[in-house]
């Protein structure tokens, strides 16, 4: 076997690891979340009582950016547009720097998230957390 394909096995089982993030640790981590995030199931169950300053989190992974029933910024909405869907690994990597993700992702300096907070740690297990409170596939 070559050193590329060798390589390239390597950094395919690396990769998950960083996405699957403890869900039980991201429930604690989560309290940080609530106090602008709730999570209410599409039946209207309510899986975690929070503010109402952010979007409903319940589906967020599998869902299009700026998809749901808030006011997003323009440039999520943008990048809504582009048919972005939102993953385990894009959501700890947004939650760690809103804007910085939306620059990157948007190719835009100017970019901007209504989203100021950054959770700075936590953000797979977070991630997790919400993963294991969506719907189902």
């Amino acid at each position: 076997m070559n050193r590329t394909i060798a390589t390239l096995i390597c950094l395919s089982f690396a990769a998950p690891a960083f996405a699957e993030g403890d869900a039980a640790a991201g429930e604690k981590e989560f309290n940080k979340c609530k106090s602008c995030h709730y999570v209410t199931a599409d039946d209207g169950t309510e899986i975690v009582k929070g503010g109402k300053v952010g979007p409903n989190l319940y589906g967020v992974i599998g869902r299009q950016s700026a998809s749901t029933d808030f006011k997003y910024s323009k440039d999520a909405v943008a990048l809504g547009e582009t048919g972005f869907v939102w993953t385990q690994e894009d959501l700890a990597v947004y939650v760690a720097d809103p804007t910085g993700f939306l620059r990157e992702k948007l190719g835009d300096s100017k970019a901007k998230s209504k989203m100021a907070f950054k959770l700075k740690d936590g953000g797979a297990d977070v991630a997790a957390y919400l993963a294991s409170v969506g719907p189902q596939s």
